[in-house]
């Protein structure tokens, strides 16, 4: 076969599909922007990093060694081409433009694999937009990567399992996590039990890291600001589920609630959406397999936020979709369908028990930083709706939300959520804001000189 197939992300979506496509003969392009393959959850340090993976991935060391050996001997023996460090940029007529430590390309393609992932889904907060507050990826990127923590006093502020995950992680390397602050109280996190018993173990696994954290991590909290200085944060102000105030110092915040699916490839191929109220986020539409139409396949957190053993099953799926589409016989995708419906009702479990903060973010005040990007208040989010209309797009080219470098990963939740506070309408009907190329910074002269290969 020489069908062109590029695979966009080299985590456990984009590994499993190229393995799938190599084991059938097919040799595809990978494109990532981490210098080596892994994606976030089982991120690889440098060359000569000297902490084991047992301490880097924990419980789950085996899995992310069998992956990274996996994908290894597979570009070592030139069974696929490996791009690290590239980003794609944009994409039409069968082609991405991809921008790479080589200058920029124009690579065609038969069929496209999506395994981008997903990012911290953020909430803000007042005092958010201070240098020294993160994502809790950030966090655990700088402790994978460079095996350091961001602040000498650190406290973790969200809802979701890589909250804990974190603060256990971090601890376990010595830092000082001063507080983990996790707005889902204890009655909404039990609503979850049905769907976390989908997966015992590693439900039990999280209630174990919990115990870890006695003393420091409170449920039901309803964060007030970030008080910071010139240097950046030095407290935040809380209150607990029984209405009490506290403040409690530190130099660095990490935050996030669960996490958002990096849609942008699947906007700009124009793979059509739909809101998922449950998820409280806009999701590509695909079907079982992944097919997204005109040769597109979604795989990973980017498709369906199931986690990384989710992500393995949705990068085989989307291969042997891509292989059945070719005329090949791919192998029988019963087992995976059926593990597929299990991490599911799993991962629903998860998001009922650990929601997007919907009212805290609607009763923002009105000089909280909305947009980090570009300075936007509440205030003037909530002005511009009243006198330019409640749609998302409309709001972002008077008030400028979501026009900065990330593109609205990082407000536009938010900002639909205060666009349907305003209007008495839901976060669905403020609209979902429309990708642009290029998906990420890039030098001009990149994107003029793109040249066709």
């Amino acid at each position: 076969m020489t069908a062109k197939i590029i695979i966009v992300g080299a985590g456990p979506a984009g590994i499993r599909a190229a393995e799938s496509l190599v084991a059938a003969g097919l040799s595809p392009t990978v494109i990532d922007e981490g210098a080596r393959a892994g994606g976030q959850i089982y991120r690889r340090p440098p060359e000569g990093f000297t902490r084991p993976a047992s301490t880097l991935y924990g419980s789950e060391a085996v899995k992310a060694q069998t992956l990274h050996q996996t994908f290894d001997a597979m570009a070592d023996t030139g069974r696929l081409r490996h791009l690290p460090r590239s980003s794609v940029m944009a994409m039409a007529n069968g082609q991405v433009h991809v921008l790479g430590p080589e200058g920029s390309q124009a690579l065609p393609y038969d069929r496209l694999i999506l395994a981008t992932g997903a990012s911290d889904r953020v909430a803000p907060v007042p005092g958010w937009q201070s240098a020294g507050v993160y994502t809790l990826g950030a966090a655990q990127i700088a402790l994978k990567a460079q095996g350091v923590a961001l602040g000498r006093r650190l406290v973790l502020l969200g809802s979701g399992p890589l909250l804990t995950l974190v603060a256990v992680q971090l601890r376990k390397a010595g830092a000082d996590v001063a507080a983990v602050l996790d707005t889902a109280g204890p009655a909404q996190q039990l609503r979850g039990t049905a769907g976390l018993m989908a997966r015992p173990v590693v439900a039990a696994r999280g209630v174990w890291m919990r115990a870890k954290l006695r003393g420091i991590y409170h449920a039901g909290v309803t964060p007030k600001r970030i008080e910071t200085d010139t240097d950046g944060p030095v407290a935040v102000i809380w209150r607990d589920r029984y209405g009490a105030r506290h403040r409690t110092p530190c130099d660095a915040v990490a935050m996030g609630w669960h996490l958002r699916a990096e849609t942008h490839m699947a906007d700009l191929a124009g793979v059509p959406f739909d809101y998922n109220d449950l998820w409280a986020q806009w999701l590509p539409r695909s079907d079982r397999m992944g097919r997204a139409g005109n040769g597109i396949y979604l795989a990973g957190d980017g498709l369906r936020l199931l986690g990384a053993d989710g992500a393995e099953i949705t990068g085989r799926l989307a291969a042997q979709a891509c292989l059945q589409d070719l005329g090949l016989q791919p192998d029988d995708a019963g087992q995976d369908l059926r593990q597929l419906a299990r991490l599911e009702r799993f991962a629903h479990g998860l998001a009922r028990a650990f929601p997007w903060p919907r009212d805290i973010v609607r009763t923002l005040p009105p000089d909280a930083v909305v947009c980090r990007c570009e300075g936007i208040t509440a205030a003037t989010l909530c002005e511009t709706v009243e006198y330019g209309g409640a749609e998302a797009n409309r709001v972002k080219s008077l008030a400028r939300v979501g026009m900065g470098r990330c593109q609205g990963r990082y407000c536009q939740l938010a900002a639909a959520e205060l666009i349907a506070a305003q209007t008495g309408g839901t976060a669905a009907a403020a609209g979902r804001l429309r990708a642009q190329a290029p998906a990420r910074p890039a030098p001009i002269d990149a994107i003029l000189q793109c040249p066709s290969e």
